[in-house]
């Protein structure tokens, strides 16, 4: 976990050093969930998030999300998640990976999933609680 959070940690940094946003590559398509659970654990330290929705040519597709604050941040944090989705008779699973940071009533996400396709997907969004919403800009990350 120490080498993911210093990995993520230099990711963001190379982000805000160039002062650009994320590149998207090509096919990048937009997800868009509805909240179906949430709940805490540990006295509200962690959070759970279920949802399901559209993801482009993933086709439906239901999130599992842990959202923490091993920092103490109280503003920011770290998740951990699972997707399963299926378009057809295709069937496809992702790891979710990632850090949010809380601006107003909306919680930013930045993401860097694997997908049993074998495509690595990067994608950032926002949660919102009250219109129980998630919403991302997804595509195959670039590595060339």
């Amino acid at each position: 976990m120490k080498y993911f959070l210093s990995a993520m940690f230099t990711f963001v940094l190379a982000m805000s050093a160039q002062g650009q946003d994320i590149s998207y590559g090509d096919g990048a398509f937009d997800a868009m969930f509805e909240i179906d659970s949430t709940f805490t654990r540990d006295g509200g330290k962690t959070f759970e998030v279920s949802a399901s929705g559209e993801a482009g040519d993933y086709g439906r597709t239901y999130l599992s999300y842990t959202f923490t604050d091993e920092q103490r941040t109280r503003d920011r944090g770290e998740f951990t998640g699972f997707a399963w989705a299926q378009n057809g008779e295709e069937v496809n699973t992702a790891t979710l990976r990632g850090v949010w940071k809380k601006s107003g009533k909306i919680f930013n996400l930045y993401t860097l999933d694997i997908v049993s396709n074998g495509k690595i997907n990067i994608g950032s969004g926002e949660v919102d609680f009250v219109a129980k919403t998630i919403k991302f800009k997804v595509s195959e990350l670039k590595t060339d």
